[in-house]
């Protein structure tokens, strides 16, 4: 039996695998990655994320450990919005985090700044949760996020902002 493969379609908008992710109304939906580049300067892009973890984690794309990746020789202008929450949706941290890091031409990620903003801190009594950036491996950046003083699951969500600067 002939098997019609259909991976682009524009019936109604654009889709890829018959999933829309242009509609009728120019609205973008279903991406995993937004990256908007001024045609006017190739050397700087905005990319935007979405990670998730839960308890004490390293926050990723994928639920398998996936990590936003960095080009090597730029200079990173990072901004997350975070938030923690329990299982009751009682307790929850949010936070602002705009961070600075370079890439170098090997790799190497250097976080050279950062400022927290809370937003909310309504953490049980007794816990601690923190969140913060985090580069353990060549050309990746995320957050690491850890919970302490309880047993109860912690739900981790950031949205991350990139803009990166090409320096070379």
């Amino acid at each position: 039996m002939a098997v019609t493969k259909k991976t682009l379609s524009s019936v109604g908008g654009f889709a890829v695998n018959e999933v829309t992710v242009v509609n009728e109304l120019r609205d973008v939906k279903n991406i995993n990655t937004f990256e908007l580049q001024n045609s006017n300067y190739s050397d700087v892009k905005r990319k935007d994320y979405i990670l998730k973890g839960t308890n004490t984690s390293i926050l990723d794309l994928d639920g398998v450990g996936g990590l936003i990746p960095l080009e090597n020789n730029t200079v990173n202008f990072i901004t997350a919005h975070a938030i923690g929450v329990n299982d009751s949706g009682a307790g929850h941290y949010s936070v602002k985090i705009e961070s600075v890091a370079t890439c170098n031409s090997i790799g190497a990620v250097q976080i050279l700044s950062s400022l927290d903003t809370v937003i909310k801190d309504s953490v049980p009594s007794g816990e601690t949760w923190t969140i913060t950036p985090y580069s353990a491996t060549a050309n990746t950046f995320s957050y690491s996020a850890v919970r302490s003083g309880t047993t109860v699951a912690i739900k981790w969500i950031t949205h991350v902002e990139i803009v990166q600067v090409t320096w070379v």
